[in-house]
């Protein structure tokens, strides 16, 4: 299996992946009567405006809350596409990161696409800038482009296919099955994932989530002595390390799905921490523990928290509302051209639903 090295900084001050100023621009904390009178005003806006609200998971548990009340969703980042692909407000607003907001507005360019902050990003958005991309594409034209959800619009322009979590190994088994050869990217750990459950001839850009890179398979064996009866649910963006010790392997839905419905008392969790929120109202009475990202000398043992999912909050959604922007806004070359892969994915998945309709109950994308 080879891989294109594609190297970026990450976290430093001056990197391409640089936090600091996602987590310059991570909302203050509010009080009580603060979130009460911002929440309140933002149902009001929702209203007057026709607007439905997007929520990833990962986001602050007052945004999930508030999309819920309203009517809107939270999901994983194939439910938003389709939720807001066949919703029928005509302003959508995506409390997540870019690429989710791009996907909105690739798949319904009739609607006002609306985002708390367009600085939120991601590095594995970053970590694979779109002419980078196409000559790796131009050194391979004998290999089917898939690219996970979590890049660019102009990236997906390039691609055959568009994937998430949730449907990726589905979808890369079936073009082994009918003999393609795969690229692959951005995220490393994900693509391995895949290759080594289906066998496929992969090559791979060298992305990572700064999330998901920084979980220690040590310090997850260490948990797990710890806590010997607990499940331990992996997100595929994980290392090798901590994927292997997994007993469920999936997407943010699948792995919500597997404590709602799992035996278990006790779960250890291996993805952003942002997810806890709705597995402990959907799973009240189970125990959930972060899996540790550093080992005992860092000053944080289970931090594993997006700063740019962070940055959205409820004072920049309001402000986003009064004032209709910042609006997410796609190249119509680009659009047109990127929507071809993220439909693909969806006939794909929409097929395969209908096809088990009636035998695997779920929650969202599994």
């Amino acid at each position: 299996m080879d891989t294109q090295l594609f190297d970026y900084t990450k976290q430093d001050a001056s990197g391409t992946c640089s936090t600091a100023l996602a987590w310059a621009k991570t909302p203050a904390l509010l009080t009580p009567s603060q979130r009460n009178a911002l929440a309140d005003r933002a149902r009001a806006l929702l209203k007057q405006h026709n607007a439905v609200l997007v929520a990833h998971y990962y986001v602050d548990g007052l945004l999930q809350d508030l999309a819920l009340e309203t009517g809107g969703i939270v999901s994983d980042s194939l439910e938003m596409a389709r939720f807001g692909r066949d919703h029928a407000a005509q302003t959508l607003v995506v409390a997540g990161v870019r690429f989710m907001g791009e996907t909105a507005k690739i798949l319904s360019p009739e609607k006002r696409v609306l985002m708390p902050d367009l600085d939120a990003t991601c590095s594995l958005d970053l970590g694979c800038p779109a002419d980078d991309f196409a000559a790796f594409c131009d050194a391979h034209p004998d290999r089917q482009v898939v690219v996970y959800a979590n890049t660019s619009a102009a990236v997906k322009a390039r691609a055959d296919w568009m994937v998430t979590s949730s449907c990726a190994l589905d979808i890369v088994a079936d073009l082994h099955a009918k003999g393609q050869k795969i690229l692959w990217a951005p995220d490393r750990h994900l693509g391995r994932y895949i290759q080594e459950q289906t066998g496929a001839d992969m090559l791979m850009w060298n992305g990572a989530c700064i999330v998901h890179d920084e979980f220690k398979g040590l310090e997850l064996e260490l948990l797990r002595e710890q806590h010997p009866h607990a499940q331990i649910l992996v997100h595929p963006e994980s290392p090798k390390s901590v994927v292997d010790m997994a007993h469920v392997v999936g997407s943010t839905s699948a792995l919500i799905k597997a404590v709602v419905e799992g035996t278990a008392q006790e779960y250890i969790v291996a993805t952003d921490n942002g997810i806890l929120h709705r597995m402990r109202q959907l799973a009240p009475g189970k125990t959930l523990i972060e899996a540790p990202t550093a080992g005992n000398s860092a000053t944080c043992k289970s931090c594993a928290h997006c700063p740019w999912m962070a940055m959205n909050g409820l004072a920049n959604l309001v402000d986003c509302l009064e004032s209709g922007q910042p609006q997410i806004h796609v190249e119509e070359t680009t659009r047109v051209l990127a929507q071809r892969c993220i439909n693909r994915m969806l006939d794909f998945t929409a097929a395969r639903k209908k096809a088990a309709a009636g035998m695997t109950p779920g929650i969202g994308a599994a």
